[in-house]
């Protein structure tokens, strides 16, 4: 599962790694939550819903190797089905299982076509421990070795309510942990290579293709540290929530 993540990166780190040109300035985020409305990479022009185009940019686009173009907008995490009666679909959709994907009825459409990239710079996980005598959720923040942003495999789409309210969601999809989070939680959020972007957001790429991404990263990819107890709670969104543990 992957329930919390980060986004510290500056506009310009996220510019580079993504490969989308003047991203608007970014304030950092220590604390993201389901239902909060953050930045996703998707593709410029992809396949339009209902007939609607997407909404303006944050960001100028750049060519793809595909010949796409990627852009970055602010999406709300929590997927709501376009066919979905109302937004409660969004807390039971904040991750898709990668085993499942490709038929699960939230979430096939989107996967054939409306993926996207969510950037991140790190997730947190918790771990159970007994402590006096009681149970106690230890959270852990988990980030790349080597300090570059994570780019997670995401979902997308566009719901529009009887009243003409229209909120474009996105769920982040999730594997079988490696090593280095097995001791944390048997889940964990696909981590593209980047190397993959293209052929991830690519609305021509083959389901086998695609189902052939999400697998683990390599495990030495990534390092964990127990960190404050202040994450627990989503209001909490500063610094603090990062301070780690002895």
């Amino acid at each position: 599962m992957c329930g919390r993540y980060t986004l510290l990166a500056e506009a310009n780190e996220l510019a580079e790694e993504f490969q989308v040109s003047d991203v608007a300035p970014l304030e950092p985020r220590y604390n993201i939550a389901p239902t909060q409305d953050v930045p996703v990479v998707r593709l410029e022009g992809g396949p339009a819903l209902h007939g609607v185009s997407a909404p303006s940019s944050m960001a100028v686009v750049r060519q793809s190797e595909t010949g796409g173009a990627r852009r970055v907008d602010i999406l709300r995490w929590g997927l709501i089905p376009h066919w979905a009666k109302d937004t409660s679909f969004a807390y039971r959709t904040i991750n898709a299982r990668a085993e499942t994907v490709a038929t699960q009825p939230s979430f096939r459409d989107a996967f054939r076509k409306r993926r996207c990239i969510v950037p991140a710079s790190g997730f947190f996980e918790w771990q159970k421990l007994i402590k006096g005598g009681k149970e106690i959720k230890q959270p852990h923040y988990i980030r790349r070795r080597d300090g570059r942003p994570l780019g997670l495999a995401g979902l997308w789409d566009r719901w529009e309510g009887p009243d003409g309210t229209v909120i474009e969601s996105f769920t982040i999809i999730t594997t079988e942990a490696n090593e280095t989070v097995q001791a944390l939680h048997n889940r964990m959020p696909v981590i593209l290579d980047p190397q993959n972007y293209d052929v991830w957001l690519n609305p021509a790429t083959k389901a086998e293709r695609l189902q052939s991404l999400l697998s683990p990263c390599p495990s030495d990819w990534l390092v964990t540290s127990p960190v404050s107890r202040q994450v627990n709670n989503p209001r909490n969104d500063y610094p603090g929530c990062l301070d780690e543990l002895p």
